[in-house]
């Protein structure tokens, strides 16, 4: 036996149909085994909440070892994981093909999704929201009074939410638009450059995500100008939500039917030669990697994660292979680039700094921490303290790196980490200067003159 492995991780398909899978003890024995483990190592201890709680567990416990420590107070230790599956991917030396076969994140989402089957742990605003296609379209049919009533500065309102909903009234809430990106972008056509490197060999469907096409549309924007300048065809696509939000409830059944309902839409465009370009990390990670493990025997779903590229990804694979026109912008301040938890969970490297450092001249601080935001952790009361104290080593970075702008290819996490730098900011009677976090390819865009 290896103490551990230096091979890249793999992962085992998420058999959540089998009986076994949500069998109660099964479980039980598949968590101790797991914690156990995790006890002996603790290579993970600063990643999350998750491990501190556990350890904490343990070593409070009368024996100091997990044979001591009851079942039932392992709910906190499920609770915290906010499934970014960076103790998979870059901490934990016991992930298969070792013979530990050690999975944490995989296995937490098992046993959320047992607590919701019986009937614990299910929150009914997480789930509302989880309704990310529904509650988009109502929004953005009243957006103005959608944003008003959410606005962080409506007192009253937000403190309703807070006590019937249970949404915390210190969370900065996403803005709604009356046009969507796929609104905008089939009343602006647009062409692609064609004095460009790249021009007529690449096509790109651009997958809007609920995000960016319900509370951001200018990231699809700048994306769309960004591709189209470099040469590129692109077509702007959305079927619908990628099903993150319910994986994120442990309801693997929403998961698997937008997975096939998704997939198969995308179809037609991989088929006609397009990659199939994610403008958040989420999506991105859903379908190359989580996806073709909840149905690992759709077609649809293996053609989709072959043809995947995050949007950062395949601008920097254009730049080498093709080519990019001149960038006659500068972008003044410098950068903070926060790396996604999804974003490194693809494996893909460092995308958005070396993307941006396509840009002349420009200074970068890379930020490699969680957010703390998780989905709703950062929105909802029962998290919210627990987002900002995860988040609290980014916040802290950001203050001393004081750069101009702040940009994640996670919108939530952009969100939540400025708001918490600013806050810090504001105790020692400072002013953070990046007032808002972009997305990489926005400050790319601006630096080829493409949007202010």
């Amino acid at each position: 036996m290896k103490e551990g492995s230096l091979e890249a991780p793999t992962r085992h398909k998420i058999d959540w149909k089998d009986p076994d899978f949500l069998d109660p003890q099964k479980i039980d024995e598949e968590l101790r085994r797991v914690f156990d483990i995790c006890h002996g190592c603790r290579r993970c201890f600063n990643l999350c909440e998750s491990f501190p709680r556990l350890f904490d567990l343990v070593d409070e416990s009368e024996s100091g070892e997990l044979d001591s420590v009851a079942s039932a107070d392992f709910a906190p230790v499920i609770e915290a994981c906010t499934l970014c599956d960076m103790c998979f991917l870059t901490k934990c030396p016991y992930v298969p093909p070792h013979e530990f076969d050690l999975d944490f994140p995989h296995l937490m989402l098992r046993a959320r999704m047992a607590e919701v089957k019986a009937g614990k742990g299910e929150n009914v605003t997480a789930r509302q929201l989880a309704e990310m296609d529904r509650n988009g379209r109502l929004a953005a049919a009243v957006a103005p009074i959608a944003n008003w009533a959410s606005g962080k500065s409506n007192g009253a309102a937000r403190a309703v939410m807070q006590g019937t909903l249970g949404i915390d009234a210190r969370a900065e809430l996403p803005k709604f638009h009356t046009k969507t990106f796929i609104m905008a972008d089939r009343g602006d056509p647009i062409r692609p450059n064609a004095a460009a490197p790249a021009f007529g060999k690449r096509k790109a469907a651009l997958f809007a995500t609920c995000f960016v096409n319900y509370n951001k549309p200018a990231t699809g924007l700048a994306a769309r100008a960004v591709m189209n300048h470099i040469g590129v065809a692109t077509k702007a696509a959305y079927p619908g939500c990628c099903g993150m939000p319910f994986l994120e409830q442990a309801d693997l059944a929403r998961v698997a039917e937008q997975a096939r309902k998704v997939s198969a839409a995308l179809r037609p465009l991989i088929d006609d030669g397009y990659e199939i370009v994610t403008l958040t990390a989420s999506c991105g990670l859903m379908f190359k990697f989580e996806w073709p493990l909840i149905v690992p025997g759709d077609e649809n779903v293996k053609a989709l994660s072959a043809a995947t590229r995050d949007i950062d990804e395949i601008i920097v694979d254009i730049a080498k292979k093709e080519g990019l026109p001149p960038i006659p912008g500068r972008i003044e301040g410098g950068v903070s680039v926060h790396l996604a938890c999804h974003a490194r969970a693809q494996n893909m490297g460092a995308k958005a700094a070396e993307m941006l450092r396509l840009i002349p001249e420009i200074e970068i601080d890379i930020i490699e921490r969680c957010a703390g935001h998780g989905g709703t952790f950062g929105v909802l009361q029962p998290t919210a303290d627990l987002a900002r104290k995860v988040g609290t080593p980014v916040f802290r970075q950001l203050t001393k790196q004081a750069r101009a702008h702040v940009v994640s290819d996670c919108p939530l996490a952009g969100k939540h980490i400025v708001q918490g730098a600013a806050e810090l900011a504001a105790k020692a009677g400072e002013t953070l200067p990046a007032r808002h976090a972009d997305h990489p390819v926005e400050l790319l865009a601006k630096a080829y003159g493409l949007m202010e």
